[in-house]
C-alpha cells in the first residue's frame, strides 16, 4: 500500500508542479488582474482551429491517465469507475478554478475538464486491464515486509 501511495503522491506533486507552479511564482500579484470567466463552450478551439488545440487535448488526457490507474490502487476496496472519474474531475476542477483566479493570463476551460475526465476513464481501464499484475506486485511487496 505504501508503494502505491508513494506513486500517487509523486504523481500528484508533479501535476501540481506543472499546472500551478507558474501561478505560485506570481503570488505577489495575485489580485492585480481581472478574473477571466471560464470558457463554457466545449472544444471551441478544436472547432475553430485555434492554437495548438490537438496538443492541449492530448496532454490533458495523458495528464490524468495515471490518476485513473493509481487511485483504485491506493484504496482498500475498488472505488469503481464512477468514484474514480469523479475524483479525477474534482482534481481537474480545482486546478481549472485556481488558474484564472491567481494568474490573469490563464483561463479555465470546460474542454480541459472533459479531456481530464476522459484520461481518468482511460486510466481506470488500464487499472482493470492490469489488475492481475498490480495484485501480484502488491502481494510480492507484502511478502517482503
Amino acid at each position: 500500500m505504501l508503494f502505491f501511495n508513494t506513486l500517487m503522491y509523486v504523481y500528484l506533486s508533479s501535476v501540481l508542479f506543472f499546472t500551478l507552479m507558474p501561478i505560485i511564482a506570481k503570488l505577489p500579484f495575485i489580485l492585480n488582474h481581472p478574473y477571466t470567466p471560464m470558457n463554457m463552450v466545449p472544444f471551441v478551439d478544436v472547432l475553430l482551429g485555434r492554437g495548438d488545440f490537438l496538443r492541449q487535448v492530448v496532454l490533458n488526457v495523458i495528464m490524468t491517465i495515471p490518476f485513473g490507474f493509481l487511485y483504485p490502487l491506493t484504496r482498500d476496496r475498488n472505488p469503481g469507475l464512477f468514484k474514480t472519474v469523479s475524483c479525477c474531475f474534482l482534481l481537474s476542477l480545482g486546478i481549472e478554478l485556481l488558474q484564472p483566479l491567481i494568474d490573469g493570463c490563464r483561463s479555465a476551460d470546460i474542454t480541459d475538464l472533459i479531456t481530464n475526465a476522459a484520461g481518468g476513464v482511460i486510466g481506470y481501464g488500464f487499472y482493470i486491464l492490469f489488475k492481475p499484475v498490480t495484485g501480484w506486485i502488491s502481494e510480492q511487496l507484502r511478502e517482503n515486509d
